[in-house]
């Protein structure tokens, strides 16, 4: 399976290495085993195998083998690895940073990415969003949302928008924003309607 240059950031060699050096460097002081990071990241573990090997060669990330399992980390001493750190979570951070802020938010169905970001993310060329537009499915307070959205802005240092929609408002076909919304690209950062 190849995997084009990624349109959020084309200097990386493919979309499954750009999501696997930022999942890696958003949680250095963690490894994970490939069979995991494979299916986090939806990619076939062959492909991971091929991109893991590369980077361990270039010397952005520790591999070490347990038994059969094998483990990969990021290799946080590396001369780069700040800058990379930081590009990373410019570039392809928004969907874990979204993620890890939204979920201990009650209330919350879903969360998506859309707008610009997702559109680049889904590989439609342009420039490198300024923002990131979050679309909340729920029944959350408002206050938990935008507490949330701070968070992830914070970390991002880039404009986190949110935007709120009921179940019932995502299912209604006269809300304008919504078949806006639903007409673009969307990232899913939470499901947990296909959990239940």
């Amino acid at each position: 399976m190849r995997s084009e240059a990624p349109s959020l950031l084309p200097l990386f060699r493919s979309q499954h290495q750009a999501e696997l050096l930022t999942w890696l460097y958003l949680h250095p002081r963690d490894e994970y085993p490939a069979t995991e990071l494979a299916t986090r990241l939806g990619v076939p573990l062959s492909t991971l195998h091929r991109e893991a090997q590369r980077l361990v060669a270039a010397g952005l990330i520790h591999d070490r083998k347990i038994g059969r399992t094998r483990l990969w980390r990021a290799a946080t001493g590396h001369r780069v690895a700040n800058a990379l750190t930081q590009l990373l979570l410019l570039t392809f951070g928004p969907q874990t940073v979204v993620g890890e802020a939204f979920t201990d938010v009650r209330d919350v169905r879903r969360v998506y990415i859309y707008g610009s970001w997702a559109a680049r993310y889904d590989g439609e060329p342009g420039a490198l969003p300024n923002d990131v537009d979050v679309l909340v499915i729920g029944t959350p307070t408002r206050t938990a949302v935008y507490e949330a959205a701070d968070a992830a802005q914070d970390r991002l240092g880039l404009p986190v928008n949110p935007t709120v929609r009921s179940p019932q408002q995502w299912q209604d076909a006269s809300d304008t924003l919504v078949q806006q919304i639903k007409a673009s690209p969307l990232v899913t950062v939470i499901d947990r309607d296909a959990t239940d």
